[in-house]
């Protein structure tokens, strides 16, 4: 798993709405908060998503973005973001190229049926990662994480 101090990986990859955003669309920012989460609609990733999305205005005022990523379809990542009316980013990363990338699949990625792990990394501008906030079960840790991450790049 990539750790606090190395470089990001690029990624590309298409939101919920055929966008392909990258990281490189995130340089000039102060920090971006990429989260990966098992599946949508499930009540543990629900919670989750809900949680960035009440706490967005925050992370902006703090200069960062937000953008989740599993390994669910664009067509599953529409109805998820509509139904939690989500006001940020989710990437569909059905062959997990982005999550290999991360280091965040299960098992090396050798079952790639099996979900993601749950882990946030708050990137900073030049794409090193300052902040892995990992926790299956505390959904609120990814978001207080995150912020307080943020906080400290001041």
């Amino acid at each position: 798993m990539i750790a606090e101090g190395q470089a990001a990986p690029d990624f590309e990859g298409a939101t919920e709405d055929g966008r392909r955003i990258s990281l490189a669309d995130f340089r000039g920012k102060k920090a971006l908060v990429l989260y990966f989460y098992p599946k949508d609609a499930t009540p543990g990733c629900t919670k989750e998503a809900c949680s960035f999305r009440d706490h967005s205005a925050e992370i902006e005022s703090l200069g960062a973005a937000i953008v989740g990523v599993s390994m669910d379809s664009a067509e599953s990542h529409r109805k998820f973001a509509a139904a939690q009316r989500l006001n940020f980013p989710l990437l569909s990363d059905t062959d997990g190229r982005i999550a290999s990338a991360f280091g965040v699949t299960r098992l090396g990625g050798w079952m790639p049926f099996l979900p993601v792990k749950r882990v946030t990394f708050v990137v900073d501008r030049s794409g090193v990662v300052r902040k892995v906030v990992q926790s299956e079960l505390s959904m609120d840790a990814h978001v207080d994480g995150a912020i307080a991450a943020l906080r400290e790049l001041g």
